[in-house]
């Protein structure tokens, strides 16, 4: 971890440790969107994909405005959080309950994504960068969406399907 003598250092290293998470994050949603069996799941890693597109260039545009880069930092969290989402790739398991994995592996990245930038969106209004704090306000909100259509995708529809009832049969008197 770099020197954080100031608010701003910490700031520029919260919006780095951001930067690597998306980055991680454009690489592992393909392979989700490809091991999603539930097609409304697909449609929302892919349309998340997207999103950490538009994402990475707003975190690119708070870099340019401090004068500042993202660096060689790499986010441990996501990194691991990505390694969970491959071991449910991997596993043998029913289609519906490998999305109900997917799902919560996903919603995982979602809360680690949202309480970093919620952190980096006060720390701009701190520090008074008005701009920065709308960017991030701005993928904040998209995060959160994200989530709630993934408890949207779980409930309204893929858990209430049924989730496999062999397995479910040993838990029933």
């Amino acid at each position: 971890m770099s020197h954080l003598r100031s608010l701003r250092d910490l700031f520029v290293h919260e919006l780095q440790d951001l930067h690597s998470a998306e980055s991680q994050l454009l690489k592992a949603l393909p392979k989700m969107e490809r091991a999603a069996s539930d097609p409304d799941l697909k449609k929302a890693f892919s349309n998340h994909l997207g999103e950490t597109r538009a994402q990475l260039e707003r975190l690119d545009r708070c870099f340019a405005s401090l004068a500042a880069a993202p660096g060689s930092h790499t986010c441990e969290a996501m990194k691991g959080l990505i390694k969970e989402g491959e071991e449910i790739i991997g596993a043998e398991a029913d289609p519906i309950v490998r999305d109900a994995a997917l799902i919560s592996a996903a919603q995982r990245v979602e809360h680690y994504e949202i309480a970093g930038y919620g952190s980096a969106k006060a720390y701009a209004d701190i520090l008074d960068f008005d701009d920065l704090e709308s960017l991030l306000d701005q993928t904040l909100s998209e995060e959160s969406k994200a989530d709630k259509k993934l408890t949207k995708i779980a409930m309204g529809g893929l858990l209430s399907k049924g989730l496999n009832q062999e397995a479910m049969a040993p838990h029933r008197s």
